[in-house]
């Protein structure tokens, strides 16, 4: 186990694509899968139990969770000279909900814990797995992967955030520095506004160049920022829970369920306001003129107007001067949301930190006149007949220099 790299979460992986005799009930009520070498490779010759996270994962808010158990073994264990090794599970959810082509990866964490996980084929998700584990050939056999002496990629942003998108949570080794910084948040309990968060997380992050270097020091800072967050909400919520919750003699269930609520609904909108206050202090390093969440028509307000609202109103000024860039930490299905702000404006732009969107999504952008931009870092989660089309950073702002 190598600390800060893929390897302090996974030992490896497992992959294939879900036949119709493994998943169609109809066809067949088995629940196992043919011990082939790879497998073997995961789990070694012995019999074994494990316990085991089932994951069904999909679209947005789309996603199913089960606990449960696995048993490798030999069904000829007692034969002197012949081996049947099988991966045995109990019927759950995630299994039920999992179709013919998906894909499913059997990943080993380093305490002995197994991840089941389904993402449909050709989706986002499948290309974010993939890309992570450094799996190119998926066929209806499983594909062993080790990680430490394989693909170890470090934790940088793409890798924590689809981790993240696994329910997994990432430790991090500087804990002290982060709390040092915290430290008038930690005494008063208190989270900052996101504009002061985000002023923050640039004030106490080093060696990043937003003129130079824009796209990398915006993941920078949206790294940090993230690290930061997750920190104060650690104290936060351990204080709020050492002081537990309860009203006079009776349990406060109310109150908990408040709490809860207010913590997702934080965690939701802040990184979306995050990104937007990053991506305008680059803005404005590089001198670029702009409005920021200006109304156009019906009430639109696109999250970047270029070179400002007065010249989007003006009818004398030409349209293919103007640009507007929309701002999505993740794109999901809400995409095309943006299609539907600056009239004036064919193509619209998309800045978004997802990694390793699928071609169909892609696809179907280009089709809509959508010109996706993110990271240069994050290009590479994308598959390479996708890269010549994606857009950076530094790229967007030499456009838009252009225009103006």
């Amino acid at each position: 186990m190598q600390r800060g790299f893929l390897s302090q979460y996974f030992e490896g992986v497992a992959i294939k694509r879900l036949s119709a005799v493994e998943v169609n009930t109809s066809v067949s009520n088995q629940h196992e899968f043919n011990g082939s070498r790879p497998l073997r490779n995961l789990f070694g010759d012995e019999r074994r139990t494990h316990n085991a996270r089932f994951l069904w994962l999909a679209g947005e808010n789309e996603g199913i969770s089960s606990d449960g158990r696995i048993t490798w073994y030999d069904a000829r264990e007692n034969h002197p000279t012949r081996s049947e090794y099988r991966l045995y599970f109990n019927s759950n959810d995630v299994m039920d909900a999992a179709k013919e082509n998906d894909l499913l990866i059997v990943a080993k964490r380093p305490d002995e814990e197994i991840y089941m996980i389904v993402v449909p084929a050709d989706s986002t998700l499948e290309n974010q797995l993939l890309w992570l584990f450094g799996i190119e050939q998926i066929g209806f056999n499983f594909n062993f992967q080790a990680i430490e002496d394989g693909h170890n990629p470090e934790v940088d942003y793409a890798v924590r955030y689809i981790l993240e998108e696994l329910g997994i949570e990432i430790e991090e080794p500087d804990t002290d520095f982060l709390d040092t910084v915290l430290e008038p948040y930690i005494i008063t309990g208190r989270f900052p506004t996101t504009s002061e968060f985000s002023t923050l997380a640039r004030r106490t992050l080093r060696d990043v160049s937003p003129i130079e270097e824009p796209d990398s020091t915006l993941l920078k800072w949206m790294e940090h920022e993230e690290k930061l967050f997750k920190r104060l909400e650690r104290h936060i919520i351990s204080k709020k829970l050492e002081h537990g919750f309860r009203d006079d003699e009776s349990i406060d269930v109310e109150g908990f369920l408040q709490f809860s609520l207010s913590v997702h609904n934080r965690r939701k909108s802040r990184v979306g306001y995050a990104l937007e206050n990053h991506i305008e202090e680059i803005f404005k390093a590089h001198s670029v003129t702009y409005s920021r969440t200006a109304i156009t028509e019906n009430r639109s307000k696109p999250d970047f107007l270029f070179p400002g609202i007065d010249f989007y109103h003006d009818p004398a000024f030409p349209p293919s001067r103007l640009t507007m860039l929309g701002v999505k930490s993740t794109c999901k299905d809400r995409w095309r949301q943006v299609l539907a702000e600056a009239n004036r404006i064919q193509t619209k732009h998309l800045f978004t930190l997802e990694p390793g969107i699928s071609e169909n999504q892609t696809d179907e952008m280009q089709a809509n006149n959508l010109q996706l931009v993110l990271p240069q870092r994050l290009h590479e989660t994308y598959k390479p007949s996708q890269r010549g089309w994606l857009m950076n950073m530094q790229s967007f702002i030499q456009l838009v220099k252009d225009r103006q």
